[in-house]
């Protein structure tokens, strides 16, 4: 029968902020539930910070602290490393080094993963021990979980979910409350959801880190965030809030990553989501990611996206994942990942959504019409509405390929009779 300590991980915590203290209390308070649950006893043994005497939230002991980052990962009295201090460069070197000693290390970093995946992957390969990134992606939703194991035979069409708070905090204010986006942005940073500087937020890079990493464990793709075309909210407009509330739909901010077996597309950007699909309820900081395959149809994970707890309790699944394998001698590794060609934008497809203001007078609507024709964009449905001189011209394209519309929209800006062309916006139907 093993013993007590023999059945004992012994921690090394790189960063206590938010996460890592989260981690470090539940740890700490529910020590012993833990080990009746699974058979393995927690235990933090050592904790880089960078300031030995800052204020932290969670009381811990002293003695545990260090500004030594690399001597925790070098000790031998550590078992597991968890890194919580997020960016490039140190994370990197310190995630390789503990990977290649043979430390499993566990991680949130979605930028590093996004980024720097492949290399992390061949690391955990070459010292045998596991490399898990559960809270890279949707926080607390157990997304990479339910691919990596869960769904691992299962071919995945495609993925596509919210997967950042901030923004769909942001654009389910100005849907309920028909606010500007600039004074939804101030509410947002004032509450704590948005940061001092909110560019990658709210322009789609933190989402595009995501739909990277969905690409990689989805389809086995090697994908990296640069691959990840990405537009932002910054350019929605309340107009263009009521005017899909109008048409049925509500405005996200989507990730989506698709596979034809051949090749992948991966891209984030605003779109106008059904009111009937189940993404369209999700509101405020909420994430949910919704999985179309080819045997298992249409599935949805749903919950909070970011904060301490959540992605604490998503690292503490990952950690007691990689205790055990050490146990036992046994890794889980990433698999085969395959060099798919990343499909341009270009060449993918959508509906779309787009409004024209245009001159008020007879033959308009036929040569604007016509234009879309010409391209090979079908119109699904419109809406005119007259404002003196000017008409307002709203459309809803069928499935078209994305160069064609971009051709039609610069067609559309040398027509005379074209005034201003607004938002374009792809439409996901139910």
């Amino acid at each position: 029968m093993q013993s007590e300590s023999d059945s004992t991980i012994r921690l090394g915590l790189i960063g206590c902020g938010t996460v890592g203290g989260a981690l470090a209390r539940i740890i700490h308070t529910d020590a012993d539930r833990i080990a009746a649950r699974t058979g393995v006893r927690l235990e933090v043994v050592g904790i880089a910070v960078r300031n030995l005497s800052a204020d932290r939230e969670v009381g811990v002991p002293q003695e545990l602290l260090t500004r030594d980052a690399q001597g925790l990962v070098n000790s031998p009295t550590v078992d597991v490393i968890v890194e919580t201090i997020g960016g490039i460069e140190p994370a990197r070197q310190l995630v390789i080094d503990a990977l290649k000693s043979g430390k499993p290390v566990i991680t949130a970093n979605k930028e590093l993963v996004a980024n720097c995946g492949q290399e992390l992957f061949e690391a955990a390969a070459t010292g045998g021990v596991d490399l898990f990134f559960e809270a890279a992606v949707a926080g607390g939703v157990p997304l990479i979980r339910v691919l990596r194991e869960s769904l691992a035979g299962e071919r995945i069409h495609r993925v596509m979910g919210i997967v950042n708070g901030t923004t769909n905090f942001i654009l389910t204010k100005m849907t309920e409350e028909g606010a500007d986006y600039a004074d939804v942005l101030a509410e947002a940073q004032n509450l704590g959801f948005a940061e001092a500087d909110p560019t990658a937020d709210v322009e789609g890079g933190d989402a595009a880190a995501k739909a990277a990493i969905m690409a990689t464990i989805a389809f086995g793709a090697k994908v990296v965030a640069g691959d990840v075309y990405q537009e932002g909210i910054s350019q929605i407009s309340k107009d263009d809030i009521a005017a899909a509330s109008h048409m049925g739909h509500v405005i996200k901010l989507l990730a989506v990553a698709e596979s034809d077996g051949e090749q992948v597309a991966v891209r984030v950007h605003p779109t106008m989501v059904s009111k009937n699909h189940p993404l369209a309820a999700v509101r405020e900081s909420f994430n949910a990611v919704f999985l179309e395959g080819s045997e298992v149809g249409d599935l949805m994970l749903y919950g909070r996206g970011a904060g301490g707890g959540p992605t604490a309790s998503a690292m503490l699944g990952d950690v007691i994942s990689a205790a055990r394998n050490l146990q036992q001698g046994v890794s889980s590794d990433i698999g085969l990942l395959s060099e798919f060609p990343v499909r341009a934008i270009d060449e993918t497809s959508s509906a779309f959504y787009l409004q024209l203001d245009v001159e008020d007078r007879p033959g308009v609507l036929a040569a604007v019409a016509s234009v879309f024709g010409e391209h090979g964009v079908s119109i699904q449905s419109m809406e005119q509405q007259g404002h003196g001189q000017t008409a307002h011209l709203v459309f809803i394209t069928h499935e078209a390929r994305e160069a064609d519309v971009q051709s039609t929209l610069r067609e559309l800006r040398n027509l005379e009779e074209v005034r201003d062309i607004g938002a374009l916006i792809r439409v996901i139907a139910e």
